[in-house]
């Protein structure tokens, strides 16, 4: 890339709740913030493949419940964000790519804007930066390009480009001949003999006002609904939230079917780069570390007679005998066996869940705060305990309950504790307690994380019974 040439803008995309990889993604914590494949969530590898001299900082288009989150996690990277953009409800990725857009071109209309979810996987860096640059070539020549992943094998779970003609004066994009869905085993055969189509990426580089220009002729009512939604949106902390009634109004559509297969301006770039949409257990079985058995284990697992199957225990021990094409994945709270090629049902499994009322459909056994977590280790009649961590300095919201009484003890750390006109500090191994009604608060003053357990007694003992007075996260 030549030095003055203008920094591409990335646009992560946040949105998904990553269903297939239940137990580990659900709706309240999904696979994008997850370590999966590495120390890291996926969500904060994709913010670092985005990190050198061709980029801007990252914008992000986000769930609004996921907000804090993404904040800690790119926090964590040492990233300062553009913007964190909060959708108050799920449109899909037109929408989504149109109010980073709108945003983008506010303050530089010749922007170029790189869409990509926040949750799949490039195992090889370099043919990434490769096929941007070819594709932000392509993109300042008034294309709207998407990457064509070449494939490997007969994918039945990918939708497929089909390569078009060579681009004049952009060596290595074409012309995008059609989008296809996803095939059966049969055509997906036929497409690899073929040689000129690729896998789909989801991964999308073009000028913000061309995207902008596109939609408007293809879908006016969903960038009317996008304008309104901007204009009227407002700041809250580090976060901007979108109008909801208005946002409401944009029509529920992929840029695929929104533009891409109805422009003339869309162009594609081929790319080898080790991608994965990390969609399913089974592609995770794919790119992981295999042994000689073509096991891939995680955890604790002792594996005796097992083959070619996905183990992965994220709490106690998993023991396999005489298996074979399994995915066994253990949590706190669920144990999910499954035969790998099943492994794009996993879904309708979490739909069952759901109309069960199961609450392991969309919780998870810790629950992420901004302040830090909470994981429930009982549950019994009249009484709950918990483990809570709170992060170095950070502090609950003062509040009260009608219905219980809490007593803390301190595990580790320094805690400031509020308890109604009191201000009291406590140490490891001290304790208080918290009569119903007392307005409370719970701080970390010290440099290292507060570990409490929390004993909670009353008649009624849901997250709803709080009534909060003062809150640093805007939740008062």
């Amino acid at each position: 890339m030549a030095p003055s040439a203008p920094r591409i803008h990335p646009v992560v995309l946040s949105g998904g709740s990553g269903t297939r990889l239940w137990p580990m993604s659900r709706a309240h914590y999904p696979k994008q913030f997850l370590p999966l494949t590495s120390r890291r969530s996926l969500l904060q590898e994709a913010v670092q493949r985005v990190g050198d001299a061709r980029f801007a900082a990252p914008l992000f288009v986000a769930n609004d419940e996921h907000r804090f989150i993404i904040a800690e996690q790119v926090r964590a990277l040492d990233v300062t964000p553009l913007a964190i953009v909060l959708e108050p409800v799920g449109r899909n990725t037109a929408p989504a790519a149109a109010v980073a857009a709108l945003t983008l071109t506010a303050s530089e209309p010749d922007a170029l804007m790189l869409v990509m979810p926040s949750d799949h996987v490039i195992g090889n860096i370099d043919p990434f930066y490769a096929a941007i640059d070819r594709a932000a070539g392509a993109a300042r020549t008034g294309r709207l390009v998407t990457f064509g992943i070449e494939a490997d094998r007969p994918e039945t779970g990918y939708g497929y480009l089909k390569r078009g003609a060579a681009l004049d004066g952009v060596d290595g994009a074409f012309a995008l001949g059609a989008f296809v869905e996803k095939p059966d085993r049969a055509r997906a055969e036929s497409y690899l003999a073929a040689g000129d189509y690729f896998w789909n990426s989801g991964i999308f580089l073009f000028p913000a006002a061309l995207y902008l220009e596109e939609l408007q002729r293809l879908q006016p009512d969903t960038v009317a609904a996008c304008r309104r939604a901007v204009s009227a949106a407002k700041r809250d902390i580090d976060f901007l939230r979108l109008d909801k009634d208005a946002f409401a109004k944009a029509e529920n559509k992929s840029i695929d079917y929104a533009v891409m297969e109805h422009t003339a301006r869309a162009a594609m770039v081929p790319v080898s780069m080790g991608w994965s949409d990390a969609g399913t257990w089974d592609a995770l079985w794919r790119m992981g570390v295999q042994d000689e058995q073509e096991d891939v284990r995680i955890g604790d697992v002792v594996a005796e007679d097992t083959k070619r199957s996905y183990l992965r225990a994220e709490q106690g021990l998993l023991v396999t005998l005489g298996v074979e094409d399994l995915i066994v994945v253990s949590t706190a709270d669920a144990v999910m066996v499954a035969k790998r090629d099943r492994a794009e049902d996993v879904s309708a499994v979490v739909k069952r869940l759901q109309r069960d009322g199961r609450a392991e459909a969309s919780a998870n056994p810790i629950v992420h705060r901004p302040w830090g977590s909470f994981r429930s280790i009982h549950n019994g009649d009249r009484v709950q305990v918990k483990h809570i961590t709170v992060k170095p300095g950070a502090k609950l919201s003062l509040q009260m309950h009608h219905h219980r009484a809490e007593h803390w003890v301190v595990v580790s750390g320094t805690a400031k504790v509020v308890r109604g006109n009191e201000e009291i500090v406590l140490h490891e191994d001290q304790s208080t307690y918290i009569p119903i009604g007392t307005p409370h608060r719970l701080e970390n003053p010290g440099k290292i994380m507060l570990h409490v357990i929390e004993v909670q007694s009353g008649s009624y003992l849901g997250e709803d019974d709080i009534v909060r007075f003062e809150d640093n996260y805007g939740r008062s």
